[in-house]
């Protein structure tokens, strides 16, 4: 009968040994160490998201930066829906398709504001949604039109914004900090919330959802 050399069983006890420590490594002590950390993000989420709208969404009504009227309730008009110059960002009031109406799809509202670091982080990804999805802008406590539109013109952004100087848009919504995005259904309802940076993706993930699960 062959019997393994002395050699193979030193390799198999050690293998077997650092089979058993790995073992011990996650047991029910990581378990609970990653419940932890995920009721530690999950509760954050919810403390960001605290006192912000559920259910029917807040009225939005007011002047861009490019003096247009946003309402987030508008109808909009067959052959309103243009995209801008080179194709890029559609218009954040009327990007839906011609013949839509404001609520026959699910519309992002971004809070956002000129000093936000964060805000400048995202600020693409928001320009992304917007090419295929409605998107209203809000700048939150910014300045007038035309400080506002200076600042967009200096990053480069062709997406225009609703103006919130004074901040009383985001007082009506609740938003204490910025960015903060809600994804709005067809039917007026606050689907989802997010604080913070958001991806392009995520976004469009819970636009989708909106759009295709109604509440």
């Amino acid at each position: 009968m062959l019997t393994p050399s002395g050699g193979a069983e030193t390799q198999a006890r050690k293998a077997q040994a650092l089979s058993d420590r790995l073992r011990r490594a996650f047991k029910p002590r990581h378990a609970l160490e990653i419940g932890l950390i995920i009721a530690v993000i999950l509760g954050a989420q919810y403390w960001q998201t605290r006192g912000l709208p559920e259910g029917a969404a807040p009225p939005l009504v007011g002047a861009r930066n490019d003096g247009a009227v946003v309402d987030l309730a508008r109808k909009v008009g067959a052959g309103e829906a243009t995209a801008l110059q080179g194709g890029r960002a559609k218009d954040a009031l009327l990007a839906v398709a011609d013949g839509e109406t404001a609520n026959s799809a699910a519309t992002l509202v971004v809070f956002w504001s000129t000093w936000c670091p964060v805000c400048k982080a995202e600020e693409g990804n928001i320009v992304s949604v917007a090419q295929d999805h409605r998107v209203i802008s809000v700048a939150m406590q910014s300045g007038d039109a035309a400080t506002v539109t200076k600042h967009l013109k200096e990053r480069g952004i062709e997406l225009p914004a609703l103006i919130d100087a004074d901040g009383r848009h985001a007082i009506n919504w609740g938003v204490r900090g910025v960015p903060t995005h809600f994804v709005v259904d067809a039917a007026g309802n606050v689907r989802f919330r997010v604080v913070g940076y958001a991806t392009t993706w995520g976004l469009k993930a819970r636009l989708w959802w909106a759009e295709t699960f109604p509440a």
